[in-house]
């Protein structure tokens, strides 16, 4: 079984989840299939199958996230030393040297990772880019949309 590394925030929000699921979303999908099945034959019961497909993407996803935290490596940044050194979990403040844009980036893993919220999976092109790198280093990355070069403003174990 391979250990996927998360961060204390991520797993958080992952148990929320399942708690959401199963105490909630759960018996809210039990009682629709009840309502459904009390409208009488099943064959043509849009409301039934709905239900029933909605119940089995529940079951699905909890599944996922039961898979999820049993693999998951817990690392809390918060406890290392920052030595200005880009590690899984640290939060980079960057300056794209192309655009003058400032943009910072916290490594996450696969599960967390949502660029809208500016969290990047550290198998991603920028991630892979930046691990490993210091604060004030260049960085050049190749992207999909092209080479991306970088200046490590800053890097914080937040």
């Amino acid at each position: 079984m391979n250990k996927e590394p998360i961060t204390v925030n991520g797993l958080e929000k992952l148990k929320e989840e399942l708690i959401y699921l199963k105490e909630k979303k759960r018996p809210e999908i039990v009682a629709a299939i009840a309502e459904a099945r009390s409208h009488g034959d099943l064959k043509e019961n849009a409301e039934y199958h709905a239900a029933k497909e909605e119940q089995s993407h529940n079951e699905g996803r909890i599944t996922e996230i039961n898979d999820i935290i049993a693999r998951a490596n817990v690392i809390d940044i918060t406890k290392l030393s920052n030595d200005g050194k880009v590690i899984f979990g640290s939060t980079v403040y960057l300056e794209n040297l192309d655009s003058g844009e400032k943009i910072n980036y916290k490594i996450v893993g696969k599960d967390e990772a949502d660029l809208k919220q500016k969290l990047i999976y550290y198998q991603s092109p920028i991630g892979k880019g930046l691990i490993g790198k210091n604060k004030k280093d260049l960085v050049e990355i190749k992207t999909p949309a092209g080479t991306k070069n970088f200046e490590i403003i800053d890097v914080k174990y937040i």
